[in-house]
């Protein structure tokens, strides 16, 4: 840079005292002149420190720290501070000089970067340039954590700290489990995330997990199989979520339900029992592997019986393999449930609390996210969302998927007819939209673009259509194409309104973090297109796909969307999910 453009520029905000920032206020000068004895003096070493000062920002090349900001739990935009927050490039600073000219930030808001004591301060901001900046681009949430939410969140992280790798408490846990046996009775219990199914699946069971290691008392560590650590940033402060690479479980690509150390392999064997005292044959194991993907048994489902909670907090170690968003179902065992209340007094926002202190991309995927925000979403009037994911496309043609989509949009007046006649003039003044289209295939992106491209719009808004990436079919595991849907999930939970697909975890995912209740398509044969076309989202929160239907008592099947007020059936599938019962 210049150093004659820094000599012009006023001073920034961000170079104010740290004192003065964490306060979140900027002290007016004193309006008082100073003696004529030292008036000289303070001028020439006034003068001097702002010659000086610019030379040292261009030597130090760093962006200021959010740490002081942290710790008000706040940050104030200004065209100063904004400028060098969104700084982007290898040097770990996302950037534009022009990033204020677009309406996308307002000036002098005050913007909460802990999302209501979601997050803590502490953290490096450049290991991690989204925890924090993620504000700049999203809208403020009304939903606000519960304090029993944010009590078990710092109770967890110093669980964390505590008994993860690295420690000794974690040594004597793996020494444990290396003996076979589990006769001494640990200080620290985990549970272990193994990786599987493709992305928006893998952030449901994480999550689910996440809740589940807090109900229980587990440290949470995560398989590395994943590309976990080129996705998301550590979540807990001092410690690392990522299963070491010498834990002495090696072959988790071979452990499946009808594993020996499978739970409801054990228990149709008999090997161990799900009474109040324990095993049946001797003592217990020191891991166990819990099967809760979509095609678990009946065996398997035990696992969201009390009875069967109590055997397991016994087992120090759980490993455990899922596809599925299963935190519906922990709310129907009566040990969980008061803590869940609590935990989740508005039952539709547990994984949209849940999401947003997990999930924060890494400085790779968080240059895409503000690279495509920058270029083609920034100065727009709205944002809106177009997901779409079709499972079978032999029965579902191209022509029927975007007829259905299409028929959504305009009749729920997300998307603006077309006029077919005289042209409407859009004028100066004219609103601005831009439809984000994710999909695997670009001929859905093309066709909408080309309607607003070849006629104007009825209402006079201007139309601009964008999508990502196209990648022609999902690659499970390949970390680039991981990466791509990681920023298209958070590029869509930016939208203001959404379309989504039904069936689709990406789009489960991607209301969830954005607080959205989208209208769901569901794709149907060509010659059963659906009335009316889509439905809206009951809530923000996920499904569950396969939830046990399971009387714990009876050992028969039961309607759980029937049970609570605050558990229904799925817009979308026969599954479950949480809704408040105050809104249906």
């Amino acid at each position: 840079m210049d150093p004659r453009r820094i000599r012009r520029q006023q001073p920034s905000p961000a170079n104010l005292h740290d004192s003065e920032i964490s306060e979140g206020v900027y002290r007016a000068e004193s309006e008082e002149k100073p003696s004529s004895v030292f008036q000289r003096p303070a001028i020439i070493l006034s003068t001097f420190i702002l010659i000086l000062l610019p030379f040292i920002l261009v030597l130090s090349n760093r962006s200021p720290s959010l740490e002081t900001l942290c710790k008000a739990g706040r940050v104030v935009e200004t065209a100063g501070y904004e400028a060098k927050a969104k700084q982007g490039s290898e040097n770990g600073s996302l950037a534009s000089s022009n990033i204020t000219e677009g309406n996308f930030l307002q000036k002098n808001i005050t913007k909460d970067i802990l999302l209501g004591g979601l997050l803590v301060p502490g953290f490096d901001q450049g290991s991690c340039l989204s925890r924090y900046q993620s504000v700049l681009y999203r809208k403020e949430s009304p939903h606000l954590p519960s304090p029993h939410l944010l009590e078990r969140l710092r109770k967890q992280e110093a669980l964390q700290k505590k008994c993860g790798p690295g420690t000794q408490l974690y040594k004597k846990a793996i020494e444990q489990l290396k003996s076979g046996n589990s006769t001494q009775t640990l200080e620290c219990n985990y549970l272990v995330v193994l990786s599987y199914s493709g992305l928006g699946n893998k952030m449901l069971t994480l999550a689910s997990a996440f809740i589940y290691a807090i109900l229980t008392n587990r440290v949470l560590l995560i398989d590395r199989g994943a590309h976990i650590a080129d996705l998301f940033c550590e979540p807990f402060p001092n410690t690392t979520w990522l299963l070491p690479w010498d834990f002495p479980i090696d072959h988790f690509s071979s452990i499946y339900k009808d594993d020996p150390r499978s739970y409801g392999k054990m228990l149709k064997d008999k090997v161990i029992g799900n009474e109040v005292n324990g095993a049946t044959n001797g003592s217990l194991p020191p891991y166990v592997y819990l099967h809760l993907s979509h095609d678990y048994g009946d065996f398997d489902k035990l696992f969201y019986c009390e009875d069967d909670q109590r055997l397991l907090q016994k087992i120090p170690w759980l490993l455990l393999r899922s596809n599925q968003y299963f935190v519906p179902s922990l709310f129907l065992i009566p040990a969980y449930e008061e803590e869940l209340n609590r935990l989740f007094p508005e039952k539709e926002t547990a994984f949209h609390h849940l999401g947003r202190y997990l999930f924060h991309p890494t400085n790779s995927v968080w240059g895409m996210i503000v690279r495509s925000y920058q270029a083609y979403l920034a100065k727009a009037d709205e944002i809106v969302g177009i997901q779409v994911r079709v499972f079978e496309r032999g029965k579902t043609p191209f022509q029927h998927v975007l007829d259905q989509i299409l028929a959504c949009s305009l009749e729920e007046k997300v998307l603006p007819n077309v006029s077919l006649h005289e042209p409407v003039v859009s004028g100066t003044d004219s609103k601005s939209k831009v439809v984000l289209v994710t999909s695997l295939d670009s001929a859905y992106f093309e066709k909408i673009r080309s309607m607003y491209w070849e006629h104007s719009t009825a209402t006079g808004e201007v139309i601009g259509v964008y999508q990502p990436s196209h990648e022609g079919f999902e690659q499970t595991g390949k970390e680039m194409h991981e990466m791509k849907a990681w920023a298209e999930i958070y590029l869509l939970s930016l939208t203001d309104m959404l379309v989504s697909s039904s069936w689709s975890t990406f789009g489960y995912v991607a209301r969830g973090l954005g607080g959205l209740k989208p209208w769901i398509v569901s794709f149907k044969t060509a010659d059963q297109m659906t009335n009316p076309p889509c439905r809206r989202a009951m809530s923000m929160d996920p499904c569950f796909h396969f939830p046990p239907f399971l009387d714990c008592k009876a050992k028969s099947y039961v309607d759980q969307g029937a049970l609570v007020p605050y558990l229904k059936h799925c817009e979308d599938s026969g599954g479950l999910k949480l809704v408040d019962p105050v809104e249906q």
